[in-house]
């Protein structure tokens, strides 16, 4: 089969979702590709969920039930035991953005501590996840980073951030589950990559257990890469790392222009997509080194990984190569991949309805802003449905 055809097999890629399931995702689809929509709906959902009205219901039942596993790890068992079937493993994303208190940040770690031990018992579940920013606080990361002196009691802060990140890593790795660590904004995630790197120098000596992200719209991520490369040779530990686009360009680009330095994004899209495959034919050049998630909804990108990995000889199945998208989004490259005997790996977000929105409004906003997302969504849906008979 030719690596164009690969993807186009929408009876692989929606073969777990029912004639109502389809329907559903081909309105949702709809109604995203809509600007002013998705803006008025986030708006609308946001007051009624802060007014208390009733729309837990309608949410959950639509666009909840799409990109999110469940309200719990139990919940989303179901999905993880479906997905699994057709080869393709689960990373549980315990998705509650924004908080700020230290208890809620040590029911976070206590939260990670019980998915580590949920994804042992799982052969399904081979990989937890975490944001920096949910084991401590924005300002911490990038005051840190930005090389200012703590006060005593920041400090301390600091310390109980460090501890619980290292718990997590120490979990994680006693029990041969790998942990990805994802990325946010490029002024606080000075102090997240140094913090990750600790954990590698402890966690990776015999393999890769702890991965960072290198969100690869910033230019500066394959130089960082090749550095960190170095370092890592010299210091006798491996790298692991997921390669992404990234998720916060506009924010990145307003303040570099409010505060007047050079932003940290690439100048296009095409300069981007440049760079993360520059990241990905290095990483799988240094496999023996550096093991990789590939983060990617583009399917060029996904057909070069496909390429390198024949023509260096790397099997399929190798543990330190995986391909990885969102639950929710293109199942067209999740399940062909995997029907061809690839690794890969859904991000699977769950928690509770009102805690997910901030997470569901950004994909509902990512799949408006990225050129093509949703009609390429919208055509797969609409040919799988016309297969089926439906319209």
């Amino acid at each position: 089969m030719s690596q164009v055809k690969i993807f186009e097999n929408t009876e692989v890629a929606f073969s777990l979702k029912s004639d109502s399931q389809l329907e559903r995702a081909y309105f949702l689809f709809k109604m995203i590709s809509s600007q002013p929509l998705v803006r008025i709906g986030a708006a609308a959902t946001n007051f009624a969920l802060k007014a208390n009205l009733p729309v837990e219901g309608l949410i959950r039942a639509t666009v909840f039930d799409h990109f999110c596993g469940g309200v719990n790890e139990e919940d989303c068992l179901e999905v993880i035991e479906n997905m699994y079937t057709k080869g393709v493993s689960s990373v549980l994303d315990y998705s509650v953005e924004g908080k700020e208190e230290e208890e809620q940040f040590d029911e976070a770690t206590l939260k990670l501590l019980k998915i580590v031990g949920f994804s042992d018992e799982k052969e399904a579940m081979p990989i937890v996840v975490f944001k920096p920013t949910g084991l401590g606080r924005f300002y911490l990361y990038q005051k840190k980073g930005e090389g200012k002196p703590f006060t005593e009691a920041e400090t301390l802060e600091w310390g109980r951030i460090v501890s619980r990140f290292d718990a997590i890593c120490k979990l994680a790795s006693e029990k041969d589950v790998e942990v990805l660590i994802d990325a946010e904004e490029s002024w606080m995630q000075d102090a997240a990559d140094e913090l990750v790197e600790q954990m590698m120098s402890i966690y990776n000596r015999e393999k890769p257990m702890v991965y960072n992200t290198l969100q690869t719209y910033r230019w500066d991520r394959l130089d960082y890469l090749k550095k960190q490369h170095e370092r890592a040779k010299k210091e006798g530990y491996k790298l692991g790392f997921k390669i992404v686009r990234g998720a916060y360009m506009e924010k990145e680009r307003e303040r570099a222009h409010e505060l007047d330095y050079e932003s940290p994004i690439c100048k296009d899209k095409y300069t981007t997509d440049v760079n993360f495959n520059d990241c990905l034919k290095y990483i799988l050049n240094n496999l023996n080194d550096i093991s990789i998630f590939i983060g990617t909804h583009n399917e060029e990108s996904s057909y070069l990984g496909m390429q390198l990995m024949e023509n260096l000889k790397i099997d399929k199945n190798d543990n330190r190569v995986w391909f990885g998208q969102l639950y929710g989004m293109s199942d067209h490259i999740s399940f062909n991949l995997a029907a061809l005997g690839y690794n890969v790996a859904k991000y699977v977000p769950f928690g509770p309805v009102k805690d997910v929105m901030p997470y569901l409004i950004r994909r509902a906003e990512e799949n408006t802003s990225v050129a093509g997302q949703t009609s390429r969504e919208l055509s797969l849906l609409k040919k799988e449905r016309k297969r089926r008979k439906l319209e």
